[in-house]
């Protein structure tokens, strides 16, 4: 494992011990590849949960609202002038 990890204890029901590790065998992954695989499900169930979070907090405006406050965002954005970059050594 790279120095950059942490390592957790979970624990979890033996029926969904079961489903990943014949999800992940049906697929040719390896006893290794649990790590990973979850790694990847709670990276997108954090996202899903913040996407979720988002769109409550703007759900009560009316959606050309909304798209006005993105274009003007991305404008900014686009006008802000970009840092330069490193030069490769």
């Amino acid at each position: 494992m790279p120095d950059d990890t942490t390592r957790w204890t979970v624990s979890v029901s033996k029926d969904t011990d079961i489903a990943v590790r014949s999800f992940l065998a049906q697929r040719g992954m390896k006893k290794g590849d649990l790590s990973k695989f979850i790694e990847d499900a709670v990276k997108w169930r954090v996202l899903d949960q913040t996407v979720a979070e988002v769109r409550s907090k703007f759900a009560d405006l009316a959606p050309n609202e909304l798209e006005a406050m993105i274009d003007e965002a991305v404008t900014t954005v686009r006008q802000a002038p970009t840092p330069p970059v490193p030069k490769a050594r």
